[in-house]
């Protein structure tokens, strides 16, 4: 991968070196502060990661091809691109905001290792979102979730708690196993574990006439990234970790984890299996093309349908991440396109939608984690009268849901659009109408919600909800990303996820 330099390649990894001062400097400060005092470490590091997700945009500070040419660095273990700097963004931005919602949780708010093992989990979220080797793959992808395992389950007197952390990490190390398994294939297939090396090993003689081994390690890798995605039939823990969980674990779960997934699977897609690689007169990308439209149909449908029916808001906003996920994987369908513009599109859709879904989801989850700390509840039916006893907070979450069903000028509204343009530039028209079709099932269930807050009637319409100063940074930099991402930003941003793309396919040998 070139001759290694150390100064050339410390950008490459700037964030994670960032996130790891953090770590021992919330170690250290829950070491010698008072119990009292530890809600300090949510600012630290709330600030830093917040100063660490303004490193990519800084001029000057653009990846640049390594020796080779290309945007591999460490030994081919991280690739420093565009793309990976997006993701790196949203995945910091979301453990900023989770540390600052976590503040005024019970239970939660002062203990100093929950933000410690925040930073845990986003460091390894954002080596994800860069990872171009199986094993850096492997490594990011388990100190993402085996920090969350402990955070889901964080809440240690609760039973929906341990429950929650319980479910997670079984249904976590069986799809991590199945995953393993996959890439221990491609690497006896092989003899490679860097992604941009093995399409070249598997398109020899000895893959000449037999795809089956090759898709057989293909879907096991799928379930892996099924599971962090939380895409049908690989959601099952989905609605019981989001409701068990603490709320601001749910949140960052919601978001962090699911951009990085997709990051990395798009990157190992478009990588190990290009358009070119053709076993036995069989087009590999047709095939994962082909599984991922499925399984968007079938998440996008699954995921709203049981919405309609439920009666906790976290649960609610479960299904609906399960919809969300389906309705992404449309652009990873997409990646099919014939054309450089297209393909690059496709991915641009992908990073533009979870980039709306990363502020939107965290606003709904803020105004859930308030209304809840206040009330005990998290029922729907008790939202009633929200508009009279706190008109900001009504109005925040309406913004947020309208958003998420993909209603202008939310920023949800552009990210559906994109995604659905991208699916019918790749000759996907079918897929785009069943994801217009569940957009409308999507906004039925989100308006329900509404009509709750406005219409309906409540005994403490008197008993306004108190909100802290740090509650009201949250709830106003994620309610201005959402409008701004669906009016003056919007094309900004989808532009950078396009320039994004185009480094993911550069120096790609064979992709078009």
């Amino acid at each position: 991968m070139g001759e290694f330099d150390l100064l050339s390649s410390l950008p490459a990894i700037a964030p994670e070196i960032g996130l790891t001062i953090l770590i021992f400097v919330a170690v250290l400060l829950d070491s010698f502060l008072h119990e009292s005092q530890r809600k300090g470490i949510a600012y630290v590091a709330a600030l830093g990661m917040a100063a660490l997700a303004i490193v990519p945009i800084i001029p000057g500070w653009a990846p640049e091809p390594g020796p080779t040419g290309d945007y591999l660095f460490w030994g081919g273990m991280i690739r420093h691109d565009a793309l990976a700097q997006i993701f790196r963004i949203m995945v910091l931005a979301s453990g900023a905001l989770t540390c600052l919602m976590a503040v005024d949780a019970k239970r939660v708010g002062n203990k100093g290792e929950f933000y410690t093992i925040v930073l845990v989990a986003t460091l390894g979220a954002s080596l994800l979102s860069a990872s171009a080797d199986l094993i850096m793959v492997f490594v990011a992808l388990e100190t993402l979730s085996i920090a969350l395992y402990c955070l889901a389950a964080f809440k240690r007197n609760d039973s929906k708690s341990t429950e929650s952390g319980m479910k997670y990490f079984l249904f976590g190390a069986f799809s991590s196993a199945i995953m393993l398994y996959g890439f221990s294939l491609l690497y006896g297939f092989t003899g490679q574990t860097n992604l941009y090396a093995l399409a070249q090993f598997m398109g020899t003689e000895a893959f000449a006439n037999n795809a089956v081994p090759v898709l057989a390690a293909m879907v096991m890798v799928i379930v892996g990234f099924g599971f962090k995605i939380s895409a049908v039939p690989f959601h099952f823990w989905t609605p019981d970790v989001y409701e068990g969980a603490p709320t601001p674990v749910t949140a960052f779960l919601s978001v962090a984890s699911k951009a990085a997934s997709f990051a990395v699977m798009m990157r190992f897609f478009i990588a190990v299996f290009p358009n070119d690689l053709v076993i036995g007169d069989y087009v590999i990308q047709n095939f994962w093309v082909q599984f991922m439209a499925a399984a968007a149909v079938i998440s996008m449908t699954l995921g709203n349908v049981i919405a309609l029916s439920q009666k906790n808001i976290k649960r609610l906003l479960a299904y609906s991440s399960i919809a969300q996920a389906g309705y992404v994987l449309m652009g990873v369908a997409a990646l099919q396109a014939t054309t450089p513009l297209g393909a690059e599109r496709a991915v641009a859709s992908v990073g533009f939608y979870l980039f709306m879904y990363t502020f939107s989801n965290l606003l709904a989850f803020a105004v859930i984690i308030l209304f809840s700390e206040a009330t005990g509840s998290e029922t729907i039916a008790d939202l009633a009268g929200l508009n009279r006893r706190s008109p900001w907070l009504a109005l925040t979450l309406t913004i947020a849901l309208l958003s998420l069903a993909g209603v202008p000028p939310a920023a949800g509204f552009f990210g559906k659009f994109y995604l659905f343009t991208a699916a019918v530039e790749a000759d996907l028209v079918w897929l785009a109408m069943i994801g217009v079709l569940n957009a409308i099932v999507g906004l039925y269930y989100y308006l329900v919600v509404i009509k709750v807050m406005y219409v309906d009637r409540s005994e403490d319409e008197d008993k306004p909800i108190p909100t802290s100063q740090t509650y009201r940074w949250v709830l106003g930099v994620a309610t201005l990303a959402v409008i701004i991402l669906g009016t003056v930003g919007a094309q900004v941003i989808f532009e950078w996820a396009v320039q994004g793309a185009g480094t993911l396919f550069a120096l790609l040998p064979g992709v078009f």
